[in-house]
């Protein structure tokens, strides 16, 4: 079940438990329950503007753009909604933990040479003269990695691993609240 099935079923007058079965992050944090649901919207978007943008037998280049802009910005934010997580490390059941860092490290791959123009883990520019992005008509996805990175990651890849983590999450394997993890405490 993907995050977008988990809020077809619309409730009605909910009970905080029902709030926390559809919805585990927000017992972590209102907030950060908030931004996943934006980076969810473009997510969406994203999907929608390849999807137009690589139809047919030519190239709308705009939505394909629009569709790069938006990953970029996704990419930038989805980090810090998982940085955030994988700092509170008490507030997490240990599998989920797990995940999240797997996360966080293919999203800082894809994050530093979009943000910091640097190879991910290395103080090495990458090229200011490259495409932000590659694009792959056959299969109607970009390539939002480094250029010259023999390891190719996909924007559909990506934002597919994003809700397949979170998608995952379960009332049992959030401990804590966002605050917690700053007094070393988890209820």
């Amino acid at each position: 079940m993907t995050m977008r099935d988990r809020f077809k079923k619309v409730l009605v007058n909910p009970t905080w438990e029902q709030i926390v079965e559809r919805d585990p992050v927000i017992a972590f944090s209102n907030y950060l329950s908030g931004r996943v649901h934006v980076l969810l919207a473009v997510a969406d978007e994203i999907i929608a503007n390849l999807d137009q943008g690589f139809r047919g037998k030519s190239v709308d280049g705009s939505r394909v753009g629009r569709a790069e802009s938006l990953m970029w910005l996704w990419t930038l934010g989805a980090y810090e909604v998982v940085r955030t997580m994988c700092q509170a490390k008490n507030c997490f059941s240990d599998k989920l933990l797990s995940q999240l860092c797997q996360l966080k490290k293919i999203l800082a791959d894809v994050r530093m040479p979009a943000a910091k123009m640097e190879q991910a883990g290395k103080k090495v520019p990458v090229t200011s003269n490259r495409s932000p992005s590659g694009w792959d008509v056959a299969n109607r996805d970009l390539f939002v990695n480094d250029p010259d990175s023999t390891q190719v990651v996909s924007a559909r890849f990506f934002l597919q691993e994003f809700d397949r983590v979170f998608s995952s999450i379960t009332k049992d394997d959030v401990l804590g609240r966002h605050e917690d993890s700053y007094s070393g405490e988890s209820n």
